[in-house]
Order: structure tokens, then C-alpha cells, then sequence
């Protein structure tokens, strides 16, 4: 079979099935129909998802780096994650929180926590499903298991996460965070209850319910320009932070879905656009957090 063509339709067929429904059967019944055949729906559908065999951008064994699973206090209970140094540092470094999607600590967000230290921070990705067991091997567990999770249980967790790291020898106290969709929408919710979160970077975020003017930390926010559903919330989120007169960038990348910068799902990763944000991002932390 030649490669098939994936339309706008089965990534928003997808979309809605990731956030909205996790009803499985009826994704594929309506991929099914989208793509003409159950044979058709059955390759495409893994092109859409995350594949978390792909290759990472950074080996797990680099030798410019010092990486390793912690535990350490958390909310209420233990938290688990990834933490990840450069070995080489002149000075204290600082420190950034890599929040997931609502897949979990998975091999993506940890080489993401790896892209981080190289760039010269120290970088913990915390596992925000620590109080339900952790991250399961299933991904369509996981995104089942993120519905039981509390909004405010998490915000105690990244606080937790925020506290950690400032305990850590190499790091200066500087604490910054950076979140994928589900994260995304953390941070700017974690924005809004901490007034030690000096950054925060959020990438196709759910806007925050409440508590904009509570916010301390200078924000960057990136949007996918076909994103509609999480775009729906942008001019009611910057007249807030407008008139609440807070620190803040937003930027749209046309053309791009939701989840551009995963470059494990080939369908949706957005080479162009990721290289763009990220280095925005890097710039905007490393200014943020000296």
C-alpha cells in the first residue's frame, strides 16, 4: 500500500479523540470512514499517535550529561521524574520543570529533558501520575488514567517539583517550567498559584479558569495556528494578562496542528515550527532564569 494521505479531517477526528472522547472504537469507525477502508484507518491511525519506539534527538547515554530517576517529596506522597544535568557547568545553572502530555513520563519527555540540560539547565520532568502508580507502559491507559488526576493536587505536585529543585547544589533557585498540551495547560494553571515560578513556557495550553492576576512569572505562549480548540481561549487569555499588566508573549504558527513540536508523531511534528519555538523558548529561559 502507498503511504496514505492524512487530511486535516483525521487529525481533528484524532484531536477529539485524545482530548475530548478516549473513545477508541469510535475514532477508528470514524477514521475508518475518512480514509475509505479499515485497512487504510489501521495505517494511519499509528501515524497520528505518538510512536515512542522513534529515535530521540538526544542518546540517553550522552556523555555530556549527568541523567537519572529521582524521588522526592511531592504534594502529599512521593513524586518520581527525570533529572537531568549538563557535567560541565560553569556556575549554578537554572532550573526548568518539562511537564508532559497526558501521556505521561514517556521516552519523548524525557529526550526533551535531555534537549533542556544540554542547553545549559537543569532539567526535571516530573511524573505527574506519581500519586496513581506512575506512567503505565499503555499510552491509552494513561490518557484514561489522567482523568482521575486533580487540578489542584497537581499544582501542589509542580509546586513540590519547583521546591526540589531548589534544594539541588547546581542549580541558582531559578525555576522555570515548559509544558506539551496537557502540560502546556499546567503551566499556565501553576502560574497562577506560584508566586516563586519565575518562567513558564506553555505550548498549546488550555488557558487558565481562573487567577490571572495572581501570576508572577513572565509567560511565552505557543499556539498551533490550526489548532482551534485550544486557540478558542487565546484573545479572552491576552486581554486578561493585558489588563492585569503581566510579562507575556504569545506566538501562532500558521499552518501547524497541535502537537507540532512531537517529532514522534509524523503526522503532526512540524519541523520548522518546533525549531522556532524551541529556540525562542531557550532564549526567553535563559534570560528569564540567569
Amino acid at each position: 500500500m502507498d503511504k496514505p494521505e492524512i487530511t486535516q479531517a483525521m487529525i481533528n477526528a484524532y484531536d477529539e479523540y485524545t482530548h475530548l472522547t478516549l473513545d477508541r472504537r469510535s475514532f477508528m469507525d470514524k477514521l475508518t470512514k475518512l480514509a475509505g477502508s479499515a485497512g487504510a484507518a489501521a495505517v494511519i491511525a499509528p501515524m497520528l499517535a505518538a510512536n515512542k519506539a522513534s529515535a530521540g534527538m538526544v542518546p540517553a547515554n550522552d556523555e555530556r550529561l549527568k541523567a537519572q530517576d529521582v524521588t522526592y517529596p511531592g504534594g502529599s506522597g512521593e513524586m518520581k521524574g527525570y533529572l537531568v544535568e549538563p557535567k560541565e557547568a560553569s556556575g549554578k545553572l537554572g532550573s526548568v520543570i518539562v511537564i508532559h502530555e497526558n501521556r505521561g513520563l514517556n521516552p519523548h519527555i524525557r529526550d526533551v529533558a535531555r534537549r533542556m540540560a544540554l542547553e545549559g539547565f537543569v532539567a526535571l520532568a516530573p511524573d505527574f501520575l506519581s500519586p496513581l502508580g506512575g506512567t503505565p507502559e499503555n499510552e491509552e491507559q494513561a490518557r484514561e488514567i489522567f482523568g482521575k488526576l486533580e487540578a489542584a493536587a497537581t499544582v501542589a505536585n509542580a509546586e513540590a517539583s519547583l521546591k526540589y529543585l531548589k534544594t539541588l547544589p547546581s542549580a541558582n533557585g531559578n525555576v522555570g517550567a515548559i509544558g506539551f498540551c496537557w502540560g502546556g495547560g499546567v503551566v499556565n494553571n501553576f502560574a497562577t498559584k506560584s508566586p516563586e515560578l519565575k518562567a513558564g513556557v506553555a505550548y498549546y495550553g488550555a488557558q487558565p479558569k481562573a487567577g490571572v492576576p495572581n501570576i508572577k512569572a513572565a509567560l511565552m505562549l505557543h499556539y498551533a495556528g490550526l489548532d482551534d480548540r485550544i486557540n478558542a481561549g487565546i484573545d479572552a487569555y491576552k486581554k486578561e494578562l493585558e489588563a492585569n499588566g503581566k510579562s507575556f508573549q504569545i506566538f501562532v504558527y500558521d499552518g501547524v496542528n497541535h502537537a507540532f513540536n512531537n517529532d514522534t508523531s509524523s503526522a503532526r511534528y512540524d519541523k520548522k515550527a518546533a525549531d522556532l519555538a524551541w529556540s525562542r523558548t531557550v532564549e526567553f529561559l535563559k534570560k528569564s532564569l540567569a
